[in-house]
C-alpha cells in the first residue's frame, strides 16, 4: 500500500451526517490523516467553491487537487488508489462519472452507477476478493447501507418531540453554528425535523413504531455477518462493515442508539468495530 503521507485529504462535512460518518470511518480505519472542515448547514459558505452542494466532499491532493463527491464514490476511489499501483488518483476518479438523472419530483440529481466497484485489475481483484461471492456480498451490503439503513436514522432520532429536541441539541453542539443561529436551529430545527421524519416514515413505508424497522435492519445485518466471523470481511472489516458502522455511529449518545444496543444483537460486532478503529488511531 502507498504511504498515507502521499495523500493530502480535506473532508467537508456535517459531523452528524451518516454519509460523512461513513467516510470518516473508512479514512480512520485505513490510517489516512485528513483535515476536517465543518460546514455550516444553513449558509454552507465553506463549500461555495463547489457546484456540487452536498456533503461529504473530499479534496484529495496526490500531485494535483481533485474533488471527490458522494460518500460511496469517495470510499471506492480512495480504496482503489490504495490497492492499485498502476493508476493515478485522477484516472481512478474518471472511472466514476456523474450521471444526471431527474427524480419523480422533477429535481435534477447526480448518480454514480458503478460507485460500489473497486477499479482493480484481475490480479488485484483476486488478492482483495479471493472468491467472487466476497465481492458481491460486500457490494450488496454497502448498497443496503445507502438505500435502506441510512433512511432509518432520521425517523428514529426525531421519533418524538423530546427525541427531536435532544437530537438537535447534539447537532448544534457538534456542528458549526453561531450562538443565535444555534438557538434557532435547535428549536426550529427540532420542530421541522419531527414533522419531516413523519413524512420520511410514510415515504419509506416504515412501521408505526419506527424502532421496529431499525431493530429488524440491524438484526438482519448481524445475521448476514454470522456467528463464525468477526466481521463481514472476516478477521478484518471490509467496506460494508465500515459503511454500516459509520451510519449507525451518528446515533451515539441518543435514545435511539441506546434502545438499539438493548433490543438487538449488534453490540458485540459494534464493539469490535470500535476497537479495531481505535487501534489504528493510537
Amino acid at each position: 500500500q502507498l504511504s498515507a503521507g502521499s495523500l493530502q485529504l480535506t473532508l467537508y462535512q456535517y459531523k452528524t451526517c451518516p454519509f460523512c460518518s461513513k467516510v470518516r470511518a473508512f479514512l480512520d480505519y485505513h490510517g489516512l490523516p485528513y483535515e476536517i472542515v465543518e460546514v455550516n448547514p444553513i449558509m454552507r459558505k465553506e463549500i461555495k467553491f463547489s457546484s456540487y452542494r452536498k456533503v461529504p466532499i473530499l479534496l484529495a491532493n496526490a500531485g494535483s487537487t481533485l474533488q471527490l463527491n458522494d460518500s460511496s464514490v469517495i470510499i471506492s476511489a480512495i480504496k482503489t488508489y490504495l490497492i492499485s499501483k498502476r493508476n493515478s488518483l485522477e484516472e481512478i476518479v474518471s472511472f466514476y462519472p456523474p450521471l444526471k438523472t431527474v427524480t419523480e419530483q422533477g429535481k435534477e440529481v447526480f448518480e454514480y452507477g458503478n460507485k460500489y466497484w473497486l477499479m482493480l485489475d484481475e490480479k488485484e481483484t483476486k488478492r482483495v476478493y479471493p472468491v467472487k461471492e466476497v465481492r458481491v456480498e460486500e457490494m450488496k451490503w454497502r448498497k443496503w447501507a445507502d438505500d435502506w439503513l441510512v433512511h432509518l436514522i432520521s425517523p428514529n432520532v426525531y421519533r418524538t418531540p423530546r427525541e427531536a429536541l435532544a437530537s438537535f441539541d447534539y447537532i448544534v453542539r457538534e456542528g458549526k453554528f453561531g450562538t443565535v443561529e444555534g438557538f434557532f436551529a435547535k428549536y426550529m430545527g427540532a420542530v421541522a425535523m419531527f414533522f419531516i421524519s413523519k413524512r420520511l416514515k410514510k415515504r419509506h413505508h416504515l412501521q408505526d413504531d419506527v424502532r421496529e424497522d431499525l431493530y429488524e435492519a440491524v438484526n438482519e445485518w448481524v445475521k448476514a455477518v454470522g456467528k463464525h466471523r468477526l466481521f463481514m470481511g472476516g478477521n478484518q472489516p471490509n467496506l460494508a462493515d465500515l459503511a454500516v458502522y459509520g451510519v449507525l455511529r451518528v446515533m451515539e449518545g441518543l435514545e435511539a442508539f441506546d434502545d438499539m444496543m438493548v433490543h438487538t444483537k449488534i453490540q458485540p460486532w459494534y464493539q469490535r468495530m470500535e476497537e479495531v478503529i481505535q487501534k489504528v488511531a493510537v
